[in-house]
């Protein structure tokens, strides 16, 4: 059922995963209603935000939070073009694209998240619906948002902190090829993923066919890993299903970026084609694995944690953290801290101090141009 073989040491790997995902299912079930919300919460920031910057946006952790909080405060189904200048005049000017991928991420991400059972089988239409989301709130992609591309791509990696772009797979031709690549993929997709043992291994064989085919003419790595997303939710394994709303993989994929796409070019070989066999997704699959295992092994537990701290906080340093939340983009001294919140300097300073040791702030600089941001 699948284009390639699984190797033993493949199989390990997968058995571990399974078994790490059953031990953080059963700690989720131990958890609140209320912890759990957080946790998730948590991830889906980290997760928002590592897709995004892998395709070279601007926005922190912390200005995503930020943005998702004050959005949900709207609370109406056109929050975000609602509260769009509040939020560009809070956030620099040059951010103005990465906003715009930022909401259209994360509306994607709600109705995956909200509706993975729906989707299956999954259809094409699903698909270029989650495109239509991802891309609407960017003017320039009206005219193809939800449509298979008509003028040829690639997979590209702009090297950070330079205007180089380097190819790293030259994809499917627009029209027929195309068409018929994507109805192929999701009619197999449709039929593979009940049917084999491993979800993981038809999910990654299911998103690397995806990039490989590029159907989009802007947004497909977004998608692809959204997909992903979707495969693990859709997932005949129990716990795996049951633990992915609580991680973040694209924040390790972020971490690990350049391999990331070293990975797509020797699956490859730089090229489409139309026989999957020709591929060697099995690299694929354990770059994705490796993933995996360190994203559950440590994402619930670190997020669950940090959930833990931020409750007990003082209310005088969480009132302190509250200030640096509606400032995401600055760094905020004593002096300015003491015009906008009413409290002793000795308070500021100790609350500043515990919230560096508990790991909200980043402390930047010496006294007296000590500086302090907000971390996420």
């Amino acid at each position: 059922m699948l284009s390639f073989e699984i190797s033993n040491r493949m199989v390990e790997h997968l058995k571990e995963i399974s078994s790490l995902a059953t031990e953080k299912a059963s700690l989720l079930k131990t958890l609140s209603e209320k912890e759990k919300k957080a946790i998730s919460r948590y991830a889906k920031i980290s997760t928002i935000g590592s897709t995004t910057r892998i395709e070279n946006a601007l926005l922190t952790d912390v200005e995503i939070d930020w943005m998702d909080e004050t959005l949900d405060r709207d609370g109406h189904p056109t929050a975000f073009l609602r509260e769009k200048q509040f939020i560009e005049n809070k956030l620099s000017k040059d951010k103005e694209r990465s906003i715009e991928e930022v909401a259209g991420a994360r509306e994607m991400f709600h109705i995956i998240y909200e509706q993975s059972p729906d989707f299956f089988p999954l259809a094409e239409t699903v698909i270029k619906g989650l495109h239509s989301q991802l891309l609407q709130f960017y003017p320039p992609a009206s005219p193809y948002a939800g449509r298979y591309k008509m003028v040829p791509n690639s997979v590209v990696q702009i090297i950070v902190g330079t205007d180089i772009r380097k190819t790293v797979l030259k994809t499917a031709d627009p029209g027929p090829i195309t068409d018929s690549a994507m109805s192929e993929l999701v009619g197999w997709y449709n039929k593979a993923l009940p049917e084999h043992p491993w979800s993981i291994a038809v999910a990654a064989e299911f998103v690397f066919r995806f990039l490989a085919i590029h159907p989009f003419q802007d947004g497909n790595g977004r998608i692809g890993r959204g997909l992903f997303l979707l495969s693990l939710l859709q997932s005949k394994e129990d716990c795996l299903r049951e633990v992915s709303p609580y991680i973040s993989l694209d924040r390790h994929i972020e971490s690990n970026k350049e391999q990331y796409y070293l990975v797509l070019r020797q699956c490859s070989g730089g090229h489409f084609s139309q026989d999957p066999k020709n591929y060697q997704i099995h690299f694929f699959l354990n770059f994705l694995l490796k993933m995996l295992k360190i994203s559950i092994r440590h994402d619930i537990d670190f997020y669950f944690q940090k959930h833990k701290r931020y409750q007990k906080l003082p209310n005088g340093p969480r009132s302190i953290y509250h200030c640096f939340r509606e400032n995401p983009e600055k760094k905020l001294g004593l002096k300015d801290l003491t015009g906008l919140i009413d409290m002793p300097r000795q308070t500021i300073l100790y609350g500043l101090k515990k919230l560096v040791a508990e790991g909200f702030l980043q402390k930047m600089g010496h006294q007296p141009q000590t500086k302090y941001q907000a971390a996420f």
